[in-house]
């Protein structure tokens, strides 16, 4: 029965994927060159490699997403709980965490788009709109790495209690961050409309890029949220890897006008710019997802990997966890 299952598994991701690849190359056969079509087909086979292994593998790769799923309630419960309590006892309570992202927008929009015209790159787009979409997304990935980092550190208390699922901790971490980050879209919504970017069909993608960065972030909290609990340095080190990875995303910058080939498949390695350009496609440039597979699939094959090192540093280091704090 279970040999049925893991069979049953790989066939529909495998159909998935020859249905994805006929998907995008008849999206726009004629504009579509000989040379992405091969990236593709090589992009399918991977996920069609990818689908074997997870049939393979099933009962260990699905322990900690059954974990989450079975906790959800707790989990949401949790993650209220611990935005409320951030700004417990301040009389403007959660508004002090929407005024630091909308001063440093602001910051930017006066420095980059006022008194320093020359150096926006933003095309025909205005530049405040097209800064808010990349800061909507870093906004929510600073957010919810440094959070999700230091969530066994802070609820080390519950670390020690031997029934409790700790494995919630980092998730709760982020879907707190997910609150104003959902604020902010609102925010960039209006933004756009304010310039004539009506919210359309397109604009649905928002969820589908929102979904794919907490996914990304809840990836890389198993790995570091258990390594930081060893090497403390570790939460310094994301603080400087976050102000030198703002500057290395698109963010106040468009990767476009650069014209350098090499420079922009090297930026490109970073995830984040699929968020970023995808948070973008979707407000301004009506551009679908699967219009960019190779991209697509790049970005998710990187996070599933990424899932799955975290789960397996988290499951090695679980039983010391309580010993070191």
């Amino acid at each position: 029965m279970l040999r049925k299952k893991r069979i049953g598994i790989a066939v529909f991701l495998a159909l998935a994927a020859v249905l994805a690849l006929i998907i995008v190359i008849h999206t726009n056969p004629e504009a579509d060159p000989s040379e992405e079509i091969i990236k593709k087909i090589i992009s399918c086979a991977v996920i069609v490699f990818s689908s074997v292994l997870f049939a393979v593998f099933y009962e260990k790769l699905t322990v900690l997403p059954v974990e989450l799923f079975q906790n959800r309630h707790l989990i949401w419960k949790l993650a209220k709980n611990d935005f409320k309590k951030r700004y417990a006892g301040s009389y403007l309570g959660g508004v002090w965490a929407l005024m630091q992202p909308v001063i440093t927008v602001g910051m930017y929009y006066i420095v980059f788009g006022l008194i320093f015209p020359d150096q926006r790159q933003s095309g025909e787009v205005p530049f405040v709109l097209f800064l808010t979409a990349g800061l909507v997304p870093w906004f929510f990935f600073s957010e919810g790495l440094s959070q999700g980092t230091s969530a066994l550190l802070e609820y080390n208390y519950l670390v020690k209690k031997v029934v409790f699922k700790i494995s919630i901790l980092p998730i709760i971490k982020v879907i707190a961050a997910i609150f104003v980050h959902a604020f902010f879209v609102c925010i960039l919504l209006l933004v756009a409309s304010i310039y004539g970017y009506y919210p359309g069909i397109y604009t649905i993608q928002v969820i589908y890029y929102s979904f794919c960065l907490f996914v990304f972030v809840l990836a890389l909290c198993y790995t570091t949220c258990s390594v930081v609990v060893f090497f403390r340095d570790l939460s310094q080190i994301i603080n400087i890897a976050l102000q030198i990875g703002m500057w290395a995303t698109p963010i106040l910058w468009d990767i476009n006008a650069l014209n350098n080939s090499l420079a922009v498949t090297l930026l490109k390695i970073n995830p984040l710019v699929y968020i970023v350009n995808g948070y973008r496609s979707a407000i301004y440039e009506s551009k679908w997802f699967f219009e960019d597979f190779f991209s697509t699939m790049y970005f998710w094959i990187i996070t599933v990997v990424l899932f799955l090192f975290g789960s397996l540093v988290f499951k090695r280091l679980k039983p010391h966890f309580a010993d070191v704090l």
